[in-house]
């Protein structure tokens, strides 16, 4: 018979010990232990073997409770613990404080920033790609869910929300997301801040603004990549229904005479059966219809200053007035279509049956435009 000389692991399950050494010895193979001296081909090699697996185990038990202790004492008297390497924007010191990391922490504000003047997480990392712009590990390739984890974290506005995932098994190490199963601490003002605690608030707000409006018309989905090619794409809502216009192309032997076109997305819900009777619109109606309530607003620039600057609501609409006294303010009258300038104000561009268009401010202003 083949005998086996190893070493006893302390981690290991007294099931999967006793598993591992009965499958070797059906096939002949023994195995010793030789600190404690134990051969499984031995009568009694098996009995041992169980209770000294069960020690092992419970002492790994024991030394895995003290430093869940020691770390949740820590938690608890508001030490944070965070992987610095993973995480963009913050380096550590001598001290193993955290620090701002001034050039990952530019990037940080640009996401901030961008998020908030209209785009979504797929087109930020679209054109953080495209700048060559590298993450925490080096690499210039970025995710959307990545990015919208950094938007909702905490730390970056000075804060720690700790203890957010725990250890589930201490012989595995699996961990799981803390969903109440362990206390969480919350420390304020734990760590010098990236973003200004209203910008953060503004963020969570904004993001919760498109969830809710998605869900309200039935919209899939409004962060899209490519936004250039289609601006107006969740955006366009049914004055009759409340659903999602969709674009259309009408197409026509002369390509020069190819319509796009904007109608109601329940237009037809079944074969042949008409659902919606609301009209259809050429899409360069609602390029027009964005120029001309700009217009107004610039036309009209000193009633509207007034009305941002008394603006006294949450975060996210103090945060919108500010933005626009500084587009507004100095703004002349427009005559071509800006993307830009439509995603940091606009919310939607309602069209109804009466010939009109109504353009929806992210500051709650609507001003109503005539089709012709």
């Amino acid at each position: 018979m083949a005998v086996i000389e190893i070493l006893w692991k302390p981690s290991t399950r007294p099931l999967d010990c006793l598993n591992y050494i009965r499958e070797l010895k059906e096939y002949g193979v023994g195995v010793i232990f030789e600190k404690e001296n134990i051969n499984t081909l031995d009568a009694k090699g098996e009995v041992l073997i169980t209770i000294l697996a069960s020690l092992a185990q419970d002492e790994s038990r024991s030394i895995s409770e003290n430093c869940t202790w020691g770390i949740r004492r820590q938690f608890e008297q508001g030490k944070v613990r965070v992987n610095h390497k993973k995480f963009l924007g913050y380096d550590k010191d001598e001290d193993g404080e955290l620090i701002i990391n001034k050039d990952e922490a530019k990037i940080i504000k640009r996401i901030y920033k961008d998020y908030l003047n209209g785009k979504g997480a797929n087109r930020i990392a679209r054109e953080l790609e495209e700048e060559g712009i590298s993450n925490w590990n080096g690499k210039p390739k970025w995710y959307e869910s990545s990015l919208r984890k950094m938007l909702q974290n905490e730390k970056y506005k000075g804060d720690a929300l700790l203890q957010k995932t725990y250890t589930v098994d201490f012989l595995t190490k699996e961990r799981a997301v803390n969903n109440g199963e362990v206390p969480m601490y919350y420390v304020e003002q734990s760590h010098p801040a990236i973003i200004d605690k209203e910008i953060w608030e503004a963020v969570q707000l904004e993001m919760q603004r498109r969830k809710d409006y998605m869900e309200s018309h039935g919209v899939g989905q409004l962060d899209f990549t490519k936004v250039e090619e289609n601006p107006f794409t969740g955006r366009v809502i049914c004055g009759n229904c409340g659903s999602a216009f969709g674009r259309k192309t009408w197409n026509s032997t002369d390509q020069n005479l190819k319509r796009r076109v904007w109608q109601c997305n329940r237009k037809y819900e079944k074969k042949g059966r008409v659902g919606c009777k609301n009209k259809h619109i050429d899409e360069e109606v609602l390029f027009k219809a964005f120029i001309s309530s700009l217009n107004v607003l610039v036309e009209n620039k000193e009633h509207f200053i007034e009305k941002w600057k008394a603006e006294n609501g949450d975060d996210l609409r103090r945060f919108k007035a500010r933005e626009f006294i500084g587009i507004i303010e100095d703004r002349e009258s427009i005559e071509e279509f800006d993307i830009d300038l439509y995603f940091k104000m606009i919310e939607k561009m309602t069209v109804f049956e009466d010939e009109k268009v109504v353009v929806s401010f992210l500051d709650g202003i609507e001003v109503e435009c005539v089709i012709e």
